[in-house]
């Protein structure tokens, strides 16, 4: 968990951290609910093509940038999502108010009281999320009593609209997208508190890490591919964006600070299993040993209510070795909060990544033979059974029979 003390043969490229803020400020002025995701595309590309890395968009709007190596395969992929929560108007109510629906997975806890914006067909319309019953003068301490959920929330649009019909007068529909505003704060101490940290923060993250690996013209051992997802929040995450030279992928996504989790806010957090199981041995224990040498202040923790782009893109059928790798952050899906030492680790480990050689070299083709194959105990390392077990025959009767003395 700490740091080494050691320094290591070859520092890392500094990363820009001017350039990681800047471009988390930028992407936080974009709202991306899933499926309205081609503004942060656009921008995400643009970024890209600025730092000089080459790429492609799928039908959808996942990227895929590619920074060359010295050979091409095993290539590897660091992946991080543009897609955040958001919800839906699912109801247009007689009283002129709205009902919705999440997109992801989130609290309506966390959307009362929030600001936000309607995208009908042909506009946009501001508007708040309220309970039911908002006001204490009318409703007194049923305010406090009444149950928490999505079916207890309505948006008030901000359009003189006292019944359904004025609403779509005023040209809302069943099925417009709702986003929230982020609120994003970045204090003098570091600590940054925003609403869709996840993964905006990550985004920024992979992108300072791109950028400080071209600045300095090293070159790396082998492709790596940076991808950026549109639809991580819904489940289906990185598989289109794959193709079958890729035998690695490490996810940047945000990483769970709460109590009974060994992440920290000012760290990256290495993760060693979710709710999609394990990841990979090897590659999970290279990047505890690449941040160890380069001195990087990370934790290793495991998250039992939680899915990641890897997950996606096992399921899907990929046969490639993941690992997730996090910025340390406080009440995720909610008002989250993170710190500027985690940002800057997260984008040092995957530059460090993005440095160094492949798992193994046998991953550059699907198949093969068990020459190079990896291993992680020895036989000398495996440990047998320290007490013999006795012999059935000498304690158990045959049928019919007596025990023997």
């Amino acid at each position: 968990m700490n740091p080494s003390t050691h320094a290591p043969q070859v520092a890392l490229p500094t990363i820009d951290t001017a350039f990681l803020e800047e471009s988390l400020l930028q992407l936080m002025a974009l709202p991306s609910p899933v499926g309205l995701t081609d503004g942060v595309v656009r921008y995400t590309a643009a970024r890209l093509e600025s730092i000089g890395i080459p790429y492609e968009i799928t039908r959808r709007g996942a990227i895929r940038g590619l920074l060359r190596g010295r050979e091409r395969r095993p290539a590897r992929a660091l992946v991080a999502h543009l897609d955040t929560l958001g919800a839906m108007v699912r109801e247009i109510k007689q009283s002129g108010r709205l009902a919705i629906v999440p997109i992801g997975s989130w609290s309506s806890r966390f959307a009362e009281g929030g600001r936000l914006t309607i995208y009908t067909d042909h506009g946009q319309l501001r508007g708040s999320c309220l309970p039911l019953k908002s006001s204490g003068h009318a409703f007194g301490g049923e305010v406090d009593t009444q149950p928490s959920s999505w079916d207890h929330v309505e948006v008030r649009v901000d359009v003189p609209a006292h019944s359904a019909q004025e609403l779509i007068d005023a040209g809302v529909h069943v099925g417009d997208w709702i986003a929230f505003d982020p609120q994003l704060e970045m204090a003098p101490g570091g600590y940054i508190v925003s609403r869709y940290l996840d993964d905006k923060a990550a985004v920024a993250a992979l992108l300072a890490a791109c950028k400080a690996v071209v600045d300095s013209g090293r070159v790396l051992p082998v492709d790596a591919l940076a991808l950026f997802t549109i639809t991580e929040e819904v489940g289906s995450g990185a598989s289109a964006a794959l193709h079958g030279d890729i035998a690695e992928m490490v996810s940047l996504d945000i990483a769970i600070s709460a109590p009974g989790q060994n992440t920290s806010e000012h760290a990256v957090t290495i993760c060693l299993q979710d709710l999609s199981g394990p990841f990979d041995y090897h590659l999970t224990h290279k990047l505890i040993g690449l941040a160890q040498e380069h001195g990087i202040d990370y934790r290793r923790d495991v998250f039992k209510f939680y899915r990641s782009d890897s997950a996606a893109a096992v399921e899907a059928g990929n046969d490639i070795r993941t690992a997730l790798i996090g910025f340390g952050a406080d009440a995720s899906h909610a008002h989250e909060r993170t710190h500027r030492d985690a940002l800057l680790a997260l984008a040092r480990l995957a530059c460090a990544y993005m440095l160094s050689d492949p798992v193994a070299r046998r991953d550059r083709t699907s198949m093969g033979s068990l020459e190079g194959f990896t291993e992680q105990l020895r036989p000398d390392e495996m440990q047998l059974p320290s007490t013999a077990l006795p012999d059935p025959e000498v304690f158990l009767a045959p049928e019919g029979g007596d025990a023997p003395v």
